[in-house]
């Protein structure tokens, strides 16, 4: 456990995709209203610019982790950072609706390509004894740009006009570009020639890590469920007359992330998964049933911690258990397969249960979600707790 892990690779890594995200939520919270002042969108059409970034991420995610080891990390890398950057000035030449759609949905590619590559990188870096640590750490990457991307986008929207937004977002895309030069080609042992032959046999092998199918399923019904309270939180704050407890809720709900996160990280390592998925479902769904009864700031904050408690640092022990049953040579087919199944989670989730709202009611949907998630918990142990044992 005395391996380092603050190596300058591990830093330089976690920076670029802070940025890669600060980037995307920045841009996220403040699209749909340009969609609507500048072309004059219907509000469909606006939720369209929104969320089509989140397919062409998928589209990235998903050719990324059959070609990365192949290409090699470090060039893939490279080239979704120029591909990054390329599609952060297009939003200057979207001169119309379906030109902007375009631009967001190659955005999405570029950004799944680069987020891709660095959690590949960044698991081949950090050592075997403290990877769901170190994972843990690289997390916080997502959780702060989480924090401070839509931030940003609020704050830069009521003083600037959009050109120096999109201005601001291609001078981050830059830094993203010049910092990757930084990072070497991780080195790692190759597997054995019988079985790169064997990867090679199974055709849905080559798109999809089946080892990382089991957690990648849990991780997409929980984003599933979560992606209601970024989705509806204005309306629902606006419902129960929170909106001031509401402006702050992600801040609060990103600093118990960030607090918690070293110690979960720790016991994962010393004691095992178990020991830490468990306690995260339950408080996460904790949290949610919380939230649905919330009737002052006091108790919408005190959700928002114990929710950021429980989901964010699930997510990065699923992130650690998709790529720890795996040889580095499927990192990056792992790493894809966990983001593509909690990415269409995340996208889903928001269509598919914004629909149940005129019958439900705000308070009925997050009631139900924290059902769901109590849920996973049996669901957990039957695809990949029951197989583990503690260390």
């Amino acid at each position: 456990m005395n391996e380092k892990l603050w190596t300058r690779d591990f830093v330089t890594v976690s920076v670029i995709n802070f940025l890669v995200f600060l980037v995307h939520l920045l841009l996220m919270v403040i699209i749909a209203s340009y969609a609507v002042d500048k072309f004059h969108a219907s509000t469909s059409m606006a939720g369209l610019v929104a969320s089509v970034f989140i397919i062409g991420a998928l589209i990235g995610r998903f050719t990324t982790g059959r070609f990365i080891e192949d290409i090699g990390n470090k060039k893939v890398l490279m080239i979704g950072s120029v591909f990054f950057i390329t599609t952060a000035v297009l939003y200057f030449t979207a001169v119309t609706l379906p030109l902007l759609i375009v631009v967001r949905l190659l955005h999405g590619m570029a950004h799944g390509i680069a987020s891709t590559a660095t959690g590949t990188i960044v698991a081949k870096i950090i050592p075997d004894g403290r990877r769901g640590e170190g994972i843990g750490y690289y997390g916080m990457s997502i959780i702060m740009a989480s924090a401070l991307g839509p931030f940003m986008g609020i704050l830069l929207i009521q003083y600037v006009d959009f050109k120096v937004i999109f201005l601001v977002a291609s001078v981050l895309a830059l830094l993203v570009f010049l910092i990757s030069f930084i990072v070497p080609e991780p080195i790692y042992k190759l597997p054995d020639h019988h079985e790169t032959k064997a990867v090679k046999r199974f055709h849905i092998s080559r798109f999809f890590e089946a080892k990382a199918i089991p957690i990648s399923i849990i991780s997409l019904i929980i984003g599933f469920s979560g992606s209601i309270v970024i989705a509806f939180i204005s309306l629902y704050s606006k419902e129960i007359h929170l909106e001031k407890a509401a402006s702050i809720y992600f801040v609060v709900s990103a600093i118990a992330t960030l607090v918690s996160r070293p110690f979960a990280g720790r016991l994962f390592d010393l004691r095992g998964e178990n020991y830490v998925v468990y306690p995260c479902i339950f408080i996460y769904a904790l949290g949610m049933l919380l939230f649905s009864q919330a009737s002052h700031g006091v108790t919408l904050l005190l959700a928002g911690a114990i929710i950021g408690l429980g989901y964010g640092n699930f997510m990065s022990s699923a992130q650690t258990i998709a790529i720890k049953t795996v040889g580095p040579h499927r990192f990056g087919l792992a790493t894809a397969t966990y983001y593509v199944f909690l990415d269409l989670g995340i996208s889903i989730g928001p269509y598919l249960l914004g629909s149940l709202i005129p019958f439900t009611g705000f308070r009925g949907l997050y009631l139900l979600m924290a059902v769901l998630a109590f849920t996973t918990l049996p669901l957990y142990y039957f695809l990949h707790g029951s197989k583990t044992s503690s260390r």
